[in-house]
């Protein structure tokens, strides 16, 4: 069974940085890809930033320039850096992994708000 666990959500000033932390009880290296969504109150959930087991990334429009996603295999972690935070970014995040055929398995989540 995956489990994606979540850390490093929280409260910070507009402007601000927090880092994502998601563990996952399987290697990385088993899943086509690992990303990271958000879901604000009232909207459905949305992609942040997408990582394939190939290197390829992706990141929505809102978010390049200030937000990385990258990946420690060997510790089974992925994270998202988040940088010159907005109001605009407070939500619930989630940690997802895809394995083919399976589609994708999610964390509990993590919630991040920014205050203005």
């Amino acid at each position: 069974q995956v489990q994606l666990a979540e850390s490093g959500g929280g409260l910070v000033q507009a402007g601000g940085s927090l880092r994502l932390t998601c563990a996952a009880s399987q290697s990385l290296f088993s899943f086509n890809a690992m990303g990271w969504y958000c879901q604000a109150p009232g909207k459905e959930r949305e992609l942040v930033a997408t990582l394939t087991r190939g290197g390829i990334i992706n990141y929505a429009n809102s978010v390049k320039g200030r937000f990385t996603i990258s990946a420690e295999y060997g510790k089974n972690t992925v994270y998202l850096q988040m940088n010159s935070l907005k109001p605009e970014d407070t939500a619930v995040y989630y940690c997802a992994a895809n394995r083919t055929g399976l589609g994708w398995f999610w964390g509990q989540g993590t919630q991040v708000t920014v205050s203005s």
